[in-house]
């Protein structure tokens, strides 16, 4: 049975600094550094299969994964519904 879902966003921080060049790397995760030494790559991610194989290409450079997060976006509203 296969379900087609809706891609995710997701905040993967690794210890050292990478450039912004490797975004396209990254299947264009924004990529920024941090002052405490890490890099944050941020965005969206179509489905678990392209998340692991983020996570492959994070372990192929050999960098340590500090953390990995998936962020809620905000439920959908319906037009003319009041908060």
């Amino acid at each position: 049975m296969s379900q087609h879902t809706l891609p995710e966003q997701y905040i993967i921080r690794v210890e050292g600094h990478l450039s912004a060049s490797w975004s396209e790397w990254f299947e264009g995760m924004m990529i920024t550094q941090t002052e405490s030494g890490e890099t944050i790559l941020q965005g969206s991610v179509e489905d678990q299969a392209a998340l692991h194989g983020l996570l492959a290409k994070i372990r192929d450079l050999n960098l340590t994964i500090v953390s990995v997060a998936r962020v809620k976006a905000d439920p959908p509203t319906v037009l003319g519904e009041q908060p």
